[in-house]
C-alpha cells in the first residue's frame, strides 16, 4: 500500500509511473487525497476540542475550590457539549479512515523506473538465456505421455478423489517430487535461508497483508465457515511472520525459506499450454522470502535472481530470464523477473519462477518496520521468489532427459532420488 504523504508530494510522478502498469484511474488518486484532507480536518477539530476540554477541566476544578459552584456548573454544561461533539467527530474520523483505506488498497504498487511499458507477456524483455536446447529423437513425447508410460502420476485418480488439477504422484514420480523439494530446501539453507514449515491456511489479515486481498480473492480457495484461505504460495504465511513486528536494523536481512503445497483457483482453458503438469490447482513449491533494509533491496533482488539461476544450472535445464513489463506485473510488485525453462517435447517455454521486489508496499500493509541505528522507525522492504515451483520443472526434466528406453535423472538429484534413471 502506498503512503499518502508520498502520493501527495509526488502526485504527478505517481500517476505517470502507475500508467506503466496500465493503471489510469486519476480520480481515485484525487479521492485518496481529498479523504486525507478530510481526515486531517476532523482530527484537527478533535484536537482543538480536547485542548478546550482540558482547559475547562482545570477551570472547573479551580471554581469549585473557590466555591463558585454556579460558574463551575455552567462550564460543565459546555464540557458535556464537547463530549457529545467529540463522540460525533470520532465516528466521522473512523468512517473517513475506513473510506481512505478502502481507496488506498485499490491503488497498485508503483513499478520501478526500469520496468518497461507494455500490456501483455509478449511485451516482456529477455535479459538472459543459457543452456543448450535439447535435440530429441523422433520418438520423443510430451510429459503427459511419459507419466502414463512410466506410471508416475495419476490424473484420473486425482479427478476421482478431488477434481481436475489435483493429481496423485506415484512410485518414482512421488520420489522425484520429494527429491526436488529436499534439493531446493538444502540449496536455500546453504544460501543462508532459515527453513520454516508454515500453515497451509491463513486468515484474512494475512491475505490482506501480502496483497492477495482484495485483489486476488477470486483466485483463492476459501474455508467459508472459518474465514480462512488456502495459501496460493508460501509467500503469504512466511511474510506474515513479520506482520506488526519492529525489527532491529542489525537483524536485517531476514532470510526465510519454506516448502508448501499451493492452491489456486485459476480459470481453466484448452490447449497444451495447460495440459498435464502445465497448470494445476494444487502443486508443490519451495519459496524464498527476504526482509531487508530499503538501501539493499535491489542488490538483494539480484542475489535472489542468481540463486534461482543456480538451481536451474544444477538441474541442467535451459532457461531464460524475463523482466516483466508493467502490464504483466502483479498488483503488489515493483519489479519482477520471471524464469522460464524450455520444454523440448512441447517446444515451448514454461514459467517456473517469479522473483520480485515489493519495496515497502507489503510492509506498509503489514506494519513491518525496523529501527535504524539512530532509533528511527522505518518501513522494511520485502522480496520473494519461487525456488522453485515443481510441476513445470518436472515436466521439463521428464521431456528433456527422455531417451528411447527411459528418462535420465540429472546428477544433482541422484543422491536425493536414490536412482539415476526412470524406466
Amino acid at each position: 500500500m502506498l503512503l499518502v504523504p508520498f502520493i501527495k508530494a509526488n502526485k504527478d510522478e505517481v500517476i505517470k509511473r502507475l500508467a506503466v502498469k496500465n493503471f489510469h484511474n486519476t480520480p481515485l488518486i484525487d479521492q485518496v487525497l481529498e479523504l486525507d484532507e478530510l481526515r486531517k480536518s476532523i482530527q484537527q477539530q478533535l484536537d482543538e476540542l480536547l485542548a478546550e476540554a482540558n482547559t475547562l477541566a482545570k477551570q472547573i476544578g479551580q471554581l469549585f475550590k473557590e466555591g463558585k459552584a454556579d460558574e463551575a456548573s455552567a462550564l460543565k454544561e459546555r464540557n458535556s457539549e464537547i463530549k457529545e461533539k467529540s463522540k460525533e467527530l470520532n465516528q466521522q474520523l473512523t468512517t473517513t479512515k475506513d473510506q481512505l483505506n478502502e481507496k488506498l488498497v485499490e491503488i497498485p504498487n508503483l513499478p520501478h523506473e526500469s520496468v518497461p511499458p507494455g500490456k501483455q507477456a509478449s511485451d516482456n524483455i529477455k535479459v538472459h538465456q543459457e543452456g543448450a536446447i535439447p535435440q530429441l529423437s523422433a520418438k520423443a513425447v510430451p510429459h503427459w505421455d511419459l507419466i502414463t508410460k512410466y506410471d508416475l502420476i495419476d490424473f484420473e485418480l486425482g479427478n476421482k478423489v478431488t477434481g481436475a488439477g489435483f493429481p496423485f504422484y506415484k512410485g518414482k514420480g512421488a520420489r522425484l517430487q520429494r527429491a526436488l523439494i529436499n534439493f531446493f530446501l538444502d540449496e536455500a539453507i546453504k544460501a543462508g535461508y532459515q527453513e520454516v514449515q508454515p500453515p497451509l491456511m491463513v486468515n484474512e489479515a494475512s491475505a490482506y497483508g501480502t496483497g492477495q486481498l482484495p485483489d486476488k480473492e477470486g483466485q483463492m480457495y476459501t474455508i467459508g465457515a472459518d474465514k480462512l484461505y488456502m495459501i496460493p504460495t508460501a509467500e503469504v504465511p512466511v511474510t506474515n511472520i513479520f506482520r506488526d513486528v519492529i525489527l532491529q536494523e542489525k537483524e536485517l536481512p531476514v532470510k526465510t525459506t519454506a516448502y508448501s503445497s499451493c492452491f489456486r483457483r485459476e480459470a481453466g482453458s484448452w490447449g497444451k499450454h495447460v495440459r498435464g503438469l502445465n497448470r494445476l490447482h494444487q502443486f508443490d513449491k519451495v519459496e524464498i522470502v527476504q526482509v531487508v533494509n530499503p538501501d539493499n533491496s535491489y542488490q538483494t533482488l539480484e542475489e535472489m535472481k542468481a540463486h534461482v539461476a543456480s538451481l536451474l544450472q544444477k538441474l541442467e535445464l535451459p532457461f531464460r530470464i524475463l523482466k516483466l513489463c508493467g502490464g504483466d506485473m502483479s498488483f503488489t510488485s515493483a519489479l519482477t523477473y520471471d524464469f522460464e525453462v524450455y520444454s523440448a517435447a512441447q517446444q515451448m517455454w514454461l514459467e517456473v519462477s517469479s522473483v520480485s521486489n515489493f519495496e515497502s508496499f507489503q510492509a506498509n500493509r503489514m506494519k513491518l518496520r525496523f529501527k535504524d541505528s539512530n532509533g528511527q522507525t522505518n518501513l522494511a522492504h520485502t522480496l520473494n521468489g519461487s525456488a522453485l515451483a515443481l510441476p513445470r520443472i518436472v515436466a521439463a526434466l521428464l521431456e528433456n532427459n527422455q531417451t528411447d528406453d527411459g528418462i535420465n535423472i540429472p546428477k544433482a538429484l541422484q543422491a536425493y532420488t536414490g536412482f539415476d534413471r526412470i524406466g
